[in-house]
């Protein structure tokens, strides 16, 4: 007999149920393997922002040399006023991370002694804008004496901090000091860019018996890029005075440092889509200047253009173009070479007037297509 069509109802539902639980069972087993799979998979390559990669370089610099020592105006209790230091005063203490007066004249003057003395000092200047505090410290006392001495008195130290305009903080606190520094003989001036740039290059400023010119961006500080594992090792530097090429390009050269490499990148990335190729170089080293690989680039491009945040006269993009017009590059040249720099007045206060006082990407391809004649 027949059971009512309500229990063969009641038995298709029972049916359905274990089919779905079957293949519910089945999903989760593979979703199981997928991700045990995941895991034995290359790791992928970590964020690390720009920030915390100065951080990493500083703990692990400050733990292999114990004659490294950082000094500078709220870096210790108050774990810095960028917190690049965060950490760093619980960990090692007052004798290694020392809270200085608002006296850049004196705090980079002991610096600079202690230097001397054999210590390895990191001083760091709120921004670049006050180290005009201490510039006689700077160049006569740190950047001179190894000369002087006939190589008998290294100073190793590294001056450190934001350099450049930042945001809504007026012409007071807003210049470049990469042409100002790169101008002195006896310092090494660097200007990274990413997050692996400034972790490599200050280990590398750290070890080095010169006094060294630190120059990094606030408006950088919070920006997350990939780092590889390589890159997150304690053994990992980047050598000081070697410029990388970003982006491989056939029709221009672009030549950047510091924030302005994103901007380089960006607008190559937007006349990509027109089919004008762009090589992309990150000078990171603005003294030594790795002219080399410049004049390589622009022997295989044929045009140049250089882009940078501070004042047109004298500046970093000045020096390239020289550099370039007196080597063998020049005969390359399809087209004078162009500089894209800010403009050339004190930084206006109104957000407006900042943001058409130093380059936009727009300015940037506007340059780029007017060398290439377009």
């Amino acid at each position: 007999m027949l059971a009512p069509p309500s229990h063969r109802r009641k038995d298709r539902f029972k049916m359905a149920l274990s089919m779905k639980s079957v293949l519910r069972s089945g999903r989760n087993a593979v979703s199981i393997l997928r991700r045990r799979a995941f895991h034995r998979s290359a790791p992928a390559a970590a964020q690390v922002t720009v920030r915390d990669a100065l951080n990493q370089a500083l703990d692990e610099e400050l733990e292999r040399d114990e004659r490294v020592f950082l000094l500078g105006e709220e870096v210790a209790q108050y774990d810095g006023a960028y917190k690049v230091s965060r950490g760093l005063w619980k960990k090692y203490g007052d004798k290694r991370i020392i809270d200085t007066p608002i006296s850049e004249m004196g705090f980079t003057g002991i610096a600079v002694g202690a230097a001397m003395a054999g210590l390895r000092p990191i001083c760091e200047f709120m921004t670049f804008n006050f180290s005009m505090q201490a510039i006689d410290q700077v160049i006569n006392s740190a950047a001179k004496t190894y000369y002087m001495s006939a190589g008998l008195q290294a100073v190793p130290i590294v001056f450190r901090g934001p350099n450049g305009a930042s945001a809504g903080v007026a012409a007071q606190h807003s210049q470049c000091f990469a042409a100002w520094y790169a101008h002195c003989p006896g310092l090494k001036v660097v200007s990274p860019w990413n997050s692996e740039d400034a972790k490599g290059l200050l280990k590398s400023a750290i070890r080095d018996d010169n006094p060294v010119v630190f120059l990094e961006n606030e408006l950088m500080y919070g920006v997350p890029f990939e780092m590889s594992d390589e890159a997150q090792s304690k053994d990992f530097t980047v050598p000081i005075g070697k410029a990388k090429v970003e982006r491989q390009g056939t029709h221009v050269t672009l030549v950047s440092h510091s924030r302005y490499v994103g901007h380089c990148l960006d607008a190559a990335a937007v006349l990509a889509k027109e089919g004008i190729e762009c090589e992309v170089i990150n000078l990171r080293t603005i003294r030594p200047m790795d002219v080399e690989s410049i004049e390589a680039s622009v022997m295989k491009t044929n045009h140049l253009v250089t882009v940078e945040g501070g004042w047109p006269q004298f500046g970093v993009g000045a020096e390239i173009c020289a550099r370039i017009m007196e080597g063998p590059a020049f005969n390359y040249l399809d087209a004078p070479a162009t500089r894209v720099t800010g403009v050339d007045i004190p930084m206006p206060y109104a957000k407006i007037l900042e943001d058409n006082s130093v380059p936009q990407i727009k300015d940037i391809i506007f340059s780029i297509k007017k060398t290439l004649n377009m």
